[in-house]
């Protein structure tokens, strides 16, 4: 259900990655730039992973780069740092200065005011439950949630969500050593780490659907007697 509200828009750089922009490659070479700097590295990494979320580039790439780098502990924190400060700066765009884009995008789509009205009151439930899981993507996630009731403090406090997945990719890209490998396209993999992502990602996408539900389920329930004593009164 929350996958067709959210997959509904292609931002626009989405769209040039599309039209055969590889952002892959220039994600690699920025992480290679980001090797030569030494200690100030760390800091420019946070700043291209900004740069990158606002602009719906694949952090998957760097995620990983940052595994290889900084190695787990250090590479998981540049990370999430980087990653919720651009998921929300995305977020703050995607509410106030493409809002009505997004909101186009949108319009129509019969699940929507289910899930805005779950996020809106349990907001911090519902955006931890959909950063675990591993079908809604990240950089959708950041502009599609702006034009929901969802408040800021619940969103950003939310990427809690982040850091199992964060944490395990971060450390498959320390099992890759170099960044040519990364080049090259080629996915460190661990099995166990692997399948972690895979059952965490799954109860998380379990979880979200029941709570998305019950909370629909109970506006309706308390919209409908509301609509019939408005018949009532008006007849």
């Amino acid at each position: 259900m929350a996958v067709c509200l959210l997959i509904t828009f292609q931002p626009p750089a989405l769209a040039a990655v599309n039209a055969g922009f590889n952002p892959q490659q220039l994600l690699v070479d920025a992480l290679e730039w980001v090797k030569g700097l030494g200690p100030a590295g760390a800091i420019a990494f946070i700043g291209i992973y900004i740069v990158a979320t606002v602009a719906f580039l694949p952090g998957s790439v760097l995620t990983l780069g940052a595994g290889v780098l900084f190695g787990v502990v250090q590479g998981s924190l540049v990370v999430f740092v980087g990653a919720t400060v651009g998921a929300t700066l995305a977020f703050l765009v995607g509410r106030y200065l493409a809002r009505g884009w997004v909101a186009k995008k949108i319009e129509g789509n019969q699940n929507f005011a289910a899930i805005d009205k779950a996020v809106g009151k349990e907001g911090f439930k519902i955006v931890t439950l959909l950063r675990l899981s591993p079908i809604f993507p990240f950089n959708i996630l950041n502009y599609g949630l702006g034009v929901t009731n969802v408040s800021l403090k619940d969103y950003f406090f939310g990427s809690v969500g982040m850091i199992p997945g964060t944490v395990m990719y971060v450390y498959l890209g320390s099992l890759a050593g170099n960044l040519a490998t990364l080049g090259a396209g080629e996915a460190p993999s661990n099995p166990t780490v692997t399948w972690a992502i895979r059952i965490i990602g799954l109860i998380a996408t379990v979880a979200v659907t029941v709570v998305v539900t019950r909370i629909a389920r109970k506006a309706l329930a308390e919209a409908v007697p509301e609509t019939k004593e408005t018949e009532s009164v008006s007849s």
